[in-house]
């Protein structure tokens, strides 16, 4: 089974300690890490993900610390739901097989990744003027907003397109392999 390493920032590790993982050393080859951070809508908390490979991002609403223990089945079922709202057409079993179990880890100081995180959090706080509570945000709606951007470190490509790539590209290596199709 694989594994996927969600990296958090100072600030969500404050309140998910107890949920951190030793430090190990694992890698999911087909979408690797994971950085998060978090951010209140009408004192709720929220978390915000980045993918570092495809900067692909995904919110997680509303995430109490009693969720923390199914946080593998909040996250892939927030992954597969956005993916699908995004147009990227793909299986849950194919998710749950790409992310396996997650596992939070202490921050990794990637300011790469923080960046494009505090820079789509910028967003989320004008969206939240916009839409005033929590009960009237489309999540969904929003995320895909930040998912059509087009980002300069992927040659200005727009994160879905590189995430639809990465699990195209995922789907038909695990069908060479489960045929045996050696190109």
């Amino acid at each position: 089974m694989s594994k996927t390493r969600i990296f958090t920032t100072r600030k969500l590790e404050k309140i998910t300690k107890e949920f951190i993982s030793e430090n190990e050393e694992f890698n999911n080859e087909y979408l690797g890490d994971w950085t998060s951070t978090l951010f209140y809508v009408s004192h709720k908390k929220c978390w915000l993900l980045i993918n570092k490979m495809t900067k692909y991002l995904l919110i997680l609403p509303n995430i109490k610390k009693t969720d923390l223990k199914n946080i593998s089945s909040i996250f892939k079922e927030n992954l597969f739901a956005q993916l699908t709202f995004d147009g990227i057409e793909t299986r849950y079993e194919l998710v749950e097989k790409i992310i396996g179990e997650i596992k939070l880890q202490e921050t990794n100081n990637d300011r790469s990744t923080n960046g494009s995180l505090n820079n789509c959090l910028l967003f989320l706080e004008d969206w939240k003027c916009e839409f005033g509570d929590y009960e009237n945000m489309n999540f969904r709606d929003l995320n895909g907003r930040l998912n059509s951007s087009p980002n300069k470190m992927l040659n200005w490509k727009y994160p879905k397109e590189k995430m639809n790539e990465m699990i195209n590209n995922y789907e038909k290596k695990s069908f060479l392999e489960k045929n045996r199709i050696v190109l």
